[in-house]
């Protein structure tokens, strides 16, 4: 009900073969843009802050353009990038071009394509911000250009190793440290190539040899392993060489193609099915720990760089980010929302006959036909039984048959979104107002203070929308209950390694486990964890753990939504309202082979996750204390 951002989308290409070939073939120069600018919009849920294009073209002549950049800010940027290349290709007459002059000459067109879509994860905007990256340099093989889907948790460690380096980065932050960091070592590396060739070589044989044997393995390899966070990063250098790597636990996710013409890398799978025709078995999941390198000649490595950690791919990601298009989140999605069906029948009275069954938004679709499908199939089974029951002691009639038969599920569109709520409206009642008319609601189908009204939704977390809009709107309808289910559990923790949840203060959990102490004469715990904190910041890393698990001890979950439920109540909504939340094993069982749950069970996946959660409880109970 209350969107998220989620951290970023990337897309690559590497073209094979000489773009003659795709101009036979295809009939264009600008595959490679057309396959991007696709894979970009199937993207585009995963970032509209911002979106960037960039280029590299391996057949260039020197005082010539050869890494080409375009970024955008805003909701369509994807339109306004492509809106300015594609005319910039045309009025250089690429079509007119010959195979050797369109190689040479031709804007945007070149061998490497990279794609990214941007949502801040720091609060910082404008284009100095969006990616790719650019590092310039006079020789190619120094030049970097670089992207990613990436939030790193130590990025003050990575900073002072840039500075001790010598280097004097122009921005803090985690995407320009990253860039430099790599960099440095990408300069390196051309020194140990220079020092090998300076004495058999001359210039400019010694630069084609240098470009020719650079080693991104051995570049990765000396930076990647000082990076906490999850990411998945793409880079290429001016003369050819390009990468995508991917964090040791999987965090981020990745996945790619690899045929006759392409190497093809990108955030979700169905993306390259869908803009390249390819099966489910096609594409392949980029291991954690693990980077594709494809060198300057075109030869493709797929290369452990760092040991492959636990498991803990984000279920966040399945829950509620990806295209639920996936072969493999539809089908978690229908079993989350199946694994909630014992909870909402008992919060209902197992009375189907005076229940409406809904859901808001749209992305708690699929896991709402899950629900909706378990329960079906409890109501056959029950009919099943009763009329076998029936008929066993003779007393199926014609009239009983069709009562029995007309037991069925009432499945209404409750809600649709009508307005989008303009945020130059600042005045807090005259925002709340507007927001509580952010959906118009179907009258009509609830029986006043007769019908309960379930309503799933993917995630409750900060219980703004909620409590502004959702369940005013729900109230207008006069149900005699209001049953909010949420697919995913309760959002407890923050998250730092992508999502925007950053704040403790923010999560409605969070307030409602710290109401609960204060109500029960607890506040001593919230002190002991203040100090715990304080304690653990300086603390090796082997020495770390969550003393924040002890605000939420006290308490069972049904204990903490309770609280959610009356602390989000907005005056006026007469009916019971009831919150639901998926449990911790529901979600295990439904997304297996996803198991991080960092934002849920506060079991952090590396220290500087750790780190930076003391750091914010500290920042809550002293924002408190004020």
């Amino acid at each position: 009900m209350e969107p998220l951002k989620h951290e970023c989308g990337i897309a690559m290409i590497r073209l094979r073969h000489p773009l003659e070939y795709y101009h036979k073939k295809y009939g264009t120069y600008l595959y490679g843009l057309e396959k991007l600018y696709l894979m970009m919009e199937k993207q585009h849920n995963r970032g509209q802050e911002g979106a960037g294009v960039g280029v590299v073209k391996l057949h260039s002549n020197p005082g010539e353009e050869y890494v080409w950049r375009e970024r955008a800010i805003g909701t369509q940027a994807i339109s306004e990038i492509f809106g300015n290349i594609f005319p910039a290709i045309e009025a250089a007459g690429v079509e007119r071009m010959s195979p050797r002059e369109a190689e040479l000459h031709a804007p945007f067109t070149g061998e490497i394509y990279m794609g990214h879509l941007r949502y801040s994860t720091t609060g910082k905007s404008g284009i100095s911000y969006v990616h790719p990256f650019l590092r310039r340099n006079n020789w190619r093989s120094r030049n970097l250009l670089m992207c990613g889907n990436f939030n790193m948790t130590n990025v003050d460690r990575i900073f002072e190793s840039v500075v001790a380096s010598g280097q004097h980065p122009r921005l803090y932050s985690d995407t320009i440290v990253i860039l430099e960091q790599l960099g440095y070592t990408l300069d390196k590396e051309n020194h140990r190539l220079y020092r090998q060739f300076r004495e058999t070589l001359n210039d400019p044989e010694l630069a084609t040899a240098i470009e020719d044997n650079i080693d991104l393995k051995r570049v990765l390899g000396a930076t990647a392993p000082m990076w906490d966070g999850g990411y998945a990063m793409c880079g290429a250098t001016g003369s050819g060489d390009m990468f995508v790597i991917r964090d040791p636990h999987g965090i981020r996710p990745a996945f790619y193609y690899i045929d006759d013409e392409v190497v093809v890398v990108a955030s979700e799978r169905p993306v390259i099915q869908t803009v390249f025709g390819t099966t489910l078995e096609e594409v392949k999941e980029l291991d954690p720990g693990s980077a594709i390198i494809v060198g300057k000649r075109g030869d493709i490595e797929v290369s452990r760089i760092m040991d492959q950690g636990k498991n803990e791919r984000c279920s966040f990601e399945r829950i509620y980010f990806s295209r639920g298009s996936d072969a493999d989140i539809y089908r978690e999605r229908k079993r989350l929302g199946a694994n909630l069906t014992d909870a909402v029948m008992r919060s209902v009275d197992n009375d189907v006959a005076h229940t409406v069954f809904s859901f808001i938004p749209n992305t708690a679709e699929v896991a709402f036909l899950g629900l909706v499908e378990k329960i079906h199939e409890r109501l056959d089974d029950e009919r099943f039984s009763e009329i076998l029951s029936l008929s066993e002691r003779g007393e199926l009639t014609r009239e009983r048959l069709a009562e029995i038969h007309d037991r069925r599920l009432r499945v209404e569109k409750v809600a649709i979104k009508d307005i989008k709520l303009r945020t130059f409206i600042s005045e807090g009642e005259v925002r709340n107002d507007l927001a509580a008319h952010v959906y118009d609601v179907t009258y009509g189908i609830i029986d006043d203070d007769r019908d309960n009204l379930v309503v799933l939704d993917d995630s409750i977390v900060r219980g703004t929308t909620l409590r502004q809009s959702i369940l005013k709107m729900l109230g207008r309808l006069r149900p005699k209950k209001i049953v909010v289910v949420s697919s995913a559990p309760q959002v407890r923790y923050p998250d730092y390694y992508g999502i925007d949840m950053s704040r403790l203060s923010e999560f409605a959990a969070f307030r409602a486990a710290v109401a609960l102490l204060k109500e029960g004469g607890m506040d001593n715990v919230l002190d002991r964890v203040y100090e715990e904190c304080k304690s653990l910041l300086t603390a090796d890393e082997s020495q770390l753990y969550n003393p924040v698990k002890a605000v939420y001890a006290p308490f069972s979950d049904e204990m903490v939504a309770s609280k959610m439920a009356e602390m989000l109540t907005p005056a006026g909504v007469d009916a019971d309202v009831e919150l639901i939340f998926q449990s911790l094993e529901g979600l295990h069982e439904a997304v297996a082979d996803c198991p991080g749950d960092w934002y849920f069970s506060g079991n952090y996946p590396t220290p500087g996750g750790l780190r930076l959660l003391l750091k914010a409880y500290i920042d809550f109970y002293e924002s408190e204390k004020r």
